[in-house]
């Protein structure tokens, strides 16, 4: 790795696309979500772009909305298996909830898919927050978010440990015994949630152990991140909220006794690339079945209900109060989303219209020519507030392939994105310690 500073970029490469109405769009096939292929295709294209990551969230739980394509479906880490398979080079960012698994055995699928992959694997950490979720694992309700999060700290204390447990072998046949508790070490932990004695019956990794990300925005979450994560995904609105949430990150590692610098901040942003800044606002239009902004406004005032706010009482072209986007910190719904709104609200006077070609599904939109997406992307990142971006593209696969095209050449050409892919390993890519160094 060049010690110069880079851009890193994942992108998400979920269902048929960001847009709720991905599936629709001209020239595709909507059930596609259920086709390996279009996951194929869509990592290939990532990789012709040299995207450091593919990211895949999960929701084990079938959406109840059934008039947008189902965001989730396909299992990640069997996914990423046969993706690993056919695709060099790129990271793959699959999510699996520490609520809804046992230490274990995600500990072994993960480093099995590690060990295929050649260490490309990360681990974005999720507690769960629907209760459809938990109506799928059994008769107990969703845990309160509290316990949640302290179970996701043990749950991540004990797979480190277990990937650590056992060393590779190396060298000529021992004469005794292949291994011993000097080599595969029991970690014998106990715990509130979890007893489990270990060792792991995968040998420690390519890469020491995946690669660990994050999406914490409540005090909970940002003190989980800041212990564990090395990647943190966020909703960040506004670059003096993403300077904020960046000090908060690092002065709660510095607490957990960890090097701030080795935390990648990248939180997502939509991508939508016209010719002309009219033609990238008309797809945006057509990417939710409308052909004018005030259905875009209207869009937004429906998904308010998120935030306990009548569509009624909201004005397009006055500035939102603050207050309207409330929350607590132990609310059952994400916290990240809804405070981001908070954040942008109380930073400047915005109105829902000028505020629907400013976001778009909970992220910074990046909207208009090329040239005017890459400078939204260089800016916050120039700046220091951000390490990366996690890129989210309205429909999959052709708009990997466009962004490919139009933008990644501008974001090269200025120095901040690499041409070609360096290092073995996903974590030596993004300039990250080798957890053995600690261990």
């Amino acid at each position: 790795m060049t010690n110069q500073r880079r851009l890193f970029l994942s992108v998400a490469v979920n269902s048929t696309g960001s847009a709720g109405r991905s599936f629709a769009w001209p020239g595709t096939d909507w059930g596609r979500f259920s086709d390996w292929e279009h996951y194929l295709r869509s990592a290939r294209l990532a990789h012709e772009g040299v995207f450091d990551i593919v990211f895949v969230s999960d929701h084990p739980a079938l959406q109840r909305d059934n008039t947008s394509r189902p965001l989730h479906s396909f299992d990640p880490t069997v996914l990423f298996a046969a993706i690993a398979a056919a695709v060099a080079d790129i990271g793959f960012l699959l999510t699996a909830s520490s609520t809804y698994n046992s230490p274990y055995n995600l500990a072994r699928r993960l480093a099995t898919l590690d060990h295929i992959s050649g260490g490309r694997v990360i681990w974005n950490v999720v507690s769960s927050f629907n209760p459809d979720i938990a109506a799928n694992f059994g008769s107990a309700p969703l845990p309160p978010r509290a316990e949640r999060y302290r179970r996701a700290d043990e749950f991540l204390e004990v797979v480190k440990r277990l990937w650590l447990s056992w060393d590779p072998p190396t060298g000529e046949p021992p004469a005794g015994p292949l291994w011993d508790d000097g080599t595969a070490r029991p970690i014998d932990h106990r715990g509130e949630f979890f007893t489990v004695a270990g060792p792991l019956n995968v040998p420690i990794g390519p890469q020491g152990h995946p690669v660990i990300s994050q999406a914490g925005a409540s005090d909970a979450g940002v003190d989980l991140a800041a212990k564990h994560a090395d990647i943190v995904y966020a909703s960040l609105l506004h670059k003096q909220a993403a300077f904020d949430y960046k000090a908060r990150l690092r002065e709660r590692a510095v607490a957990h006794g960890r090097d701030p610098d080795e935390i990648r901040l990248m939180p997502g942003i939509t991508a939508i690339v016209g010719a002309t800044r009219e033609e990238a606002y008309r797809k945006h239009e057509a990417l939710h079945g409308h052909t004018g902004e005030d259905g875009l406004i209207a869009d937004f005032l429906k998904r308010t209900a998120l935030f306990d706010i009548s569509a009624e009482s909201i004005d397009p072209d006055r500035p939102l109060d603050p207050r309207l986007f409330s929350y607590t910190e132990d609310q059952r719904r994400p916290v990240g989303f809804v405070r981001s709104f908070a954040e942008l609200a109380a930073a400047e006077p915005i109105t829902p219209r000028q505020l629907v070609r400013r976001v778009e599904g909970g992220h910074r939109l990046a909207i208009g020519t090329p040239k005017e997406v890459a400078d939204t992307i260089l800016e916050w990142w120039s700046e220091g507030a951000v390490d990366g971006y996690n890129i989210h593209i309205p429909v999959l696969p052709d708009g990997i392939a466009e962004f490919n095209r139009e933008v990644i050449p501008l974001l090269q050409d200025a120095g901040a994105f690499p041409r070609a892919y360096d290092g073995s390993t996903i974590r030596e890519r993004l300039g990250l310690r080798d957890p053995r160094a600690a261990a």
